[in-house]
């Protein structure tokens, strides 16, 4: 992303959540008690690639399901926990016939063949409220615009004589895990956690009894009014802040990244508001005090608005120095007290040590820097990549060419991507490869409409032939885009610009 541009619509208001249901299932055995989590689909809008426990969101038709103990929405709940739970598991907790052929009727669900109504009424089945524990609400935070959700977590034990079992199709993989396991693997960078998943993996791994576990999955931490976690750390060291910007939609926010488990850096506090800045530092604050952590420095992946507008107020309020990419000084009105160069690596002590190397990633902006972990792969890419939205490549700051270069020399060395706007990205090189696969074929297509006229055309005129597959609205950003791409065609020798530049026409 870069600044807001005159006649881009501003960014819509963030979504209503959706409500859904999400089951903490977990079996008791000698050693302690084990849950049962699953590996979303990569291919998901929402999670994909994250782990997470059984569930989804609430359908009409799960109001027409009666459940013992609960009426209304709460019932619906309940309902939509028990569908969900035998759809990706194959574990139906209701009271009534023993003996069901379970596999067979999970198979007729999944193919539409039966609804989950039909199976509990015509089964003669009984849901129980009491079987479904709620143990926490949790709201998807509005950085992530398209795919938001209200959430009850219900805890819940495998029933007796019951197994369960992923199948192929929205899930990847599932298994029986041990909560420290678990954290294990979100602390090593290799399972990625939303924060609620986390905080019932650290409540189930000091499980005592059911009934003080659920008063602790309850009493979330870092909680607002709204159900909204401000503690976002998808993988152990890189805190999320998301921040809104004006930035460009359908982005709303940009991310500000705490690196560190105990020397800290922020990176990209972007926000002009006062109050997001003020949040910002309440979390370092908290973080000193409660965690013994010290704030190195801001690092700034590169000079847009969206990236740097809260960092005279954190400087003021924090005093902190600012780390940057020379050319990134050059733009910016505040002395920069470290030059960032491709190769540095920032040494962060902690309970888990981390060093990032700074990588020179110029494209969408010439002073651009990208930071990489260097045990984990995790990489904070700042505009390189988008978790939601596109990238506007704007000449003359903007460079098809170098763009394209650094995006297929990130692909060998990134994990999970942490981009600043939208949630983060598991199998990084894969979303590079979409990247790179998307470019070439905006450029084919660029080149394509550009050979259908007779006569030089003007950027405008092309881009109503090229970018006829998005809507009017989007066509000043793909201005940009198309005289970026011109620009690296004409270097190739694809394409002639007319003097001065305001027309083109095919080699």
């Amino acid at each position: 992303m870069s600044e807001a541009m005159a006649g881009v619509p501003a960014a819509p208001p963030p979504s209503t959540p959706r409500d859904a249901s999400a089951v903490i299932l977990y079996r008791r055995t000698a050693t302690g008690p084990e849950v049962f989590w699953l590996k979303r689909d990569k291919g998901l809008r929402f999670a994909g690639g994250f782990y997470a426990f059984p569930g989804g969101k609430v359908d009409e038709a799960d109001a027409t399901v009666p459940v013992e103990g609960a009426e209304g929405p709460e019932a619906q709940q309940v309902v939509a926990a028990a569908r969900e739970l035998f759809e990706e598991t194959g574990v139906l907790l209701v009271q009534g016939q023993p003996h069901l052929p379970l596999a067979e009727l999970r198979t007729a669900l999944l193919a539409e063949k039966l609804s989950f109504a039909t199976l509990i009424l015509e089964q003669h089945l009984t849901l129980r409220a009491a079987d479904f524990k709620l143990a926490g609400r949790w709201v998807t935070p509005e950085f992530i615009p398209n795919a938001r959700f209200d959430a009850r977590f219900f805890l819940a034990e495998l029933p007796v004589g019951q197994s369960a079992e992923v199948w192929p199709g929205e899930l990847s993989e599932g298994a029986w895990v041990r909560p420290a396991e678990a954290l294990s693997q979100w602390e090593a960078g290799t399972a990625l956690l939303h924060p609620p998943n986390m905080h019932a993996l650290q409540v189930m791994g000091a499980f005592r009894d059911e009934a003080s576990a659920v008063e602790s999955l309850r009493g979330a931490p870092g909680l607002d009014a709204r159900f909204i976690s401000s503690r976002i750390e998808f993988q152990r060291g890189v805190k999320v802040m998301p921040l809104r910007t004006a930035t460009l939609p359908p982005a709303t926010h940009t991310n500000s990244y705490i690196l560190g488990t105990r020397q800290l850096l922020v990176v990209d506090p972007g926000s002009d508001d006062h109050r997001e800045i003020d949040a910002l530092i309440a979390r370092l604050e908290e973080l000193r005090s409660a965690e013994g952590c010290t704030l190195e420095a801001i690092v700034l992946t590169h000079h847009h608005g969206d990236h740097i507008g809260g960092v005279e107020r954190l400087v003021e309020k924090l005093q902190l120095p600012i780390w940057a990419h020379e050319k990134t000084a050059e733009r910016i009105g505040w002395p920069v007290a470290k030059r960032l160069r491709e190769g540095t690596v920032i040494e962060l002590d902690g309970p888990l040590p981390m060093n990032w190397r700074v990588l020179h990633t110029p494209g969408h902006a010439r002073g651009h820097v990208t930071l990489i972990d260097e045990r984990t792969k995790a990489a904070v890419v700042g505009d390189m990549v988008a978790g939601v939205g596109t990238i506007v490549i704007d000449p003359p700051e903007g460079d098809m060419t170098e763009y394209l270069s650094q995006l297929l020399r990130l692909r060998a060395l990134v994990g999970t991507i942490y981009p600043a706007h939208g949630p983060a990205i598991p199998n990084g090189a894969e979303k590079l490869d979409e990247y790179l696969a998307h470019r070439a074929w905006r450029e084919a297509k660029v080149l394509e409409a550009l050979r259908t006229f007779t006569e030089p055309a003007s950027v405008s005129d092309l881009v109503a032939r090229a970018y006829d597959d998005v809507a009017a609205f989007v066509w000043p950003i793909a201005e940009r885009n198309t005289i970026a791409i011109l620009e690296k065609l004409a270097r190739e020798g694809s394409v002639i610009p007319s003097p001065g530049g305001a027309s083109f026409r095919a080699a």
